[in-house]
């Protein structure tokens, strides 16, 4: 095996319960890059070069888009008073008011209307799908810059809390009408070694031909294997909601993602969207 076939391999056994047969022959150093991705949350002192940012923000916008529509749109945010008040919008976390960088990557669906006008032709596709073709696009783009940033050294951690406070967002961004936040992206020179986090095992989430439903039964059993084969790797350090749902014996993977789902989340989110100008029928 080469030195990208053996590291390839030895990373998705570490991420993966069930990677024991995979075929790592094919390897490469990119190959090994993207089973290593880490989400960064410790910066280093180090700034970024002039322009680095809008070169990455190139490269992602190479990526697929629907349709050639290209319904999707980077702010890029690194000044230092806008980023502390983006920050402070987002989430009392300390380790993105302390990123270098911070990203919003948005759907646009502002340009196609625009374009309908312009070419005095209808717009006859006022519906769910229209939002969901820039939600997807914009995730693209998201994954495609993580993986060029990663492969120039830089970290970088994906931000959901953007849309805790969406029309907050919106406005001090600036965003018009049709255009919304997806997520956002901390992103920076990486300060210290950040853990790989297991996954769920590959018979749960690939499927050959057609979805596999082992039933209930199989389905619980693999995930709680998966709860005790992470813990022995990576154990949480405190549980979720401990005060209002007491403190478990064992606390795994699926027990945080039960509690974290406990509480209401964004809840406004599709009258957001819906007055942002999307219909959602």
């Amino acid at each position: 095996m080469t030195d990208p076939e053996r590291e390839l391999a030895r990373l998705l056994a570490e991420r993966f319960q069930d990677a024991g047969d995979l075929d790592t022959g094919f390897a490469n150093e990119g190959h090994v890059r993207m089973a290593a991705h880490a989400s960064m949350r410790d910066w280093a002192d180090r700034p970024l070069p002039e322009g680095m940012l809008r070169t990455l923000a190139a490269i992602a916008l190479s990526s697929p888009t629907k349709s050639d529509m290209q319904s999707r749109d980077i702010v890029v945010v690194t000044d230092p008073q806008r980023k502390a008040g983006l920050a402070a919008l987002t989430a009392p976390d300390a380790w993105i008011a302390a990123a270098p960088a911070l990203l919003v990557f948005c759907g646009n669906h502002r340009r196609q209307r625009q374009i309908s006008e312009w070419r005095g032709v209808p717009f006859a596709n006022d519906h769910l799908d229209w939002f969901f073709n820039a939600a997807v696009d914009a995730s693209i783009v998201l994954g495609s810059f993580i993986v060029a940033a990663e492969a120039a050294g830089l970290g970088c951690c994906p931000i959901s809390q953007i849309r805790n406070r969406a029309e907050a967002v919106s406005t001090f961004l600036g965003l018009p009408e049709r255009v919304f936040p997806v997520a956002g992206l901390a992103v920076g020179w990486p300060g210290a070694e950040a853990p790989v986090s297991p996954r769920l095992p590959l018979k749960l989430t690939v499927h050959a031909d057609r979805y596999r439903d082992d039933g209930e039964t199989e389905t619980r059993a693999a995930v709680e294997g998966y709860d005790r084969w992470r813990d022995a790797r990576q154990p949480y350090r405190r549980q979720r909601r401990a005060r209002d749902l007491g403190v478990a014996a064992f606390y795994g993977w699926s027990e945080d993602k039960a509690r974290q789902y406990s509480v209401p989340e964004r809840a406004d989110f599709g009258a957001y969207v819906r007055a942002r100008g999307f219909k959602l029928d």
